[in-house]
């Protein structure tokens, strides 16, 4: 066989890129990334929460990547992912594991996302903003599959048959972590920075593998920052990219998270620190939780102990949101409490709390005075724990 054949040959086994097994390990990985990358900072921060702004450069790729990779739709995806901040957690959220269980959800994702796709009465209220140029309209709204199918034969063409492999793997990255994993287990399964009135959490601290999503509870308490970090131990990656980008020009920031800020000592509440409060009302419930955890704790073991009573669930304890405790684990939060002025304080001084962000008829005034009579009867109440957080609460900057 002349060497013209032989080369033929092998570019039509290996493909024009041949390479060691772990080369294609490392290859789809860095090709499911893009795409992760595109749909967390173009999909996510950039056309549905306006967090920043893209040069036109850029966002028109990661369109073009999307098509390839995915066949979703700008518009639908935007829309999809507004509504669901919008109704959350509800049964008109197109996908809480709350309300429909975490197996369909995780198993489910790309099917309800399609379900909800069709859904034109979400995509006209939700999707505005979106791209509506000719080369939109034209070919990537209304022949989403022909880039899937392009994709197919450019990992054939690269890499041989294995470049189907590498194929099937980036079909499969968006619907199993994207809305299987984000939008199920990461209003499930996780930790919590902020006590926001949904059930999302943070999956892990770090957020690299799905491009920063997994900080999910941070994103739902600062839907609009473009940075979805929080804690000195947070890491997110798609920030790191947005920020490289930044740096040539080739993006721009226009909304982050304000960071908390706290005065020196305790001061009465005034105008300034009534908007630090609000601002930062996600932080203060959280602060809440974890300032009474110890003292609660104590109490119910104390109970358990002296009356034999089955324990309640901490964290349900001190929820600011009681729609996603049980009413069985309700009764026997209330069977503790009756048995406790400690606890029943703690749980009247959270529910207090929480109101003052839902009396939205309530003047400035009216909520200053609210607050300051909050903090001297919580300073008063002989708990420490809860004397230490007004304390804290007054430092708000």
């Amino acid at each position: 066989m002349d060497p013209v054949t032989i080369a033929q040959a092998s570019i039509w086994t290996n493909g024009l890129i041949d390479l060691p097994w772990w080369g294609y390990v490392l290859t789809a990985l860095g090709l499911t990334h893009i795409t992760i990358a595109a749909v967390t900072i173009y999909l996510h921060r950039h056309s549905a929460h306006r967090a920043l702004d893209l040069h036109p450069v850029v966002a028109h790729f990661f369109r073009f990547w999307l098509w390839l990779t995915t066949g979703m739709i700008t518009q639908q995806w935007t829309a999809i992912h507004r509504k669901h901040h919008a109704k959350c957690e509800t049964e008109e959220d197109p996908h809480s594991p709350q309300a429909m269980g975490l197996k369909k959800v995780f198993t489910e994702g790309a099917e309800l996302y399609k379900n909800e796709a069709k859904n034109q009465e979400t995509v006209d209220k939700f999707g505005h903003g979106t791209p509506d140029d000719w080369i939109e309209r034209r070919l990537y709204a209304k022949h989403e599959t022909i880039g899937i199918v392009v994709m197919l034969f450019i990992d054939l063409i690269l890499f041989g048959p294995i470049g189907i492999t590498i194929w099937a793997v980036q079909m499969i990255w968006i619907p199993l972590f994207a809305a299987g994993v984000i939008n199920g287990v990461g209003h499930v399964f996780g930790y919590r920075n902020f006590n926001v009135d949904d059930a999302s959490t943070n999956i892990v601290p770090w957020g690299i593998l799905i491009g920063g999503e997994e900080l999910h509870n941070n994103h739902h308490a600062y839907a609009s920052s473009a940075k979805l970090s929080s804690r000195w131990y947070e890491f997110d990656i798609g920030w790191l990219y947005i920020r490289l980008m930044e740096s040539v020009g080739l993006a721009k920031v226009k909304r982050m998270a304000a960071k908390v800020q706290l005065s020196t000592s305790p001061q009465s509440i005034d105008d300034q620190k009534l908007q630090a409060i609000i601002t930062h009302r996600w932080d203060v419930l959280a602060q809440y939780s974890s300032s009474l955890k110890s003292t609660c704790i104590a109490e119910v073991k104390h109970i358990a102990e002296t009356h034999r009573f089955k324990r309640p669930d901490i964290a349900k304890w001190l929820s600011f949101d009681q729609k996603f405790v049980s009413p069985a684990d309700l009764d026997r939060i209330k069977q503790f409490a009756d048995k406790s002025s400690t606890l029943k304080t703690i749980v009247k001084m959270r529910d207090e709390l929480s109101e003052v962000w839902i009396k939205s008829t309530a003047s400035k005034e009216q909520l200053i005075e609210q607050l300051e009579d909050w903090c001297k009867r919580a300073e008063a109440s002989g708990i420490i724990a809860l004397k230490e957080f007004s304390h804290r609460l007054r430092r708000y900057a």
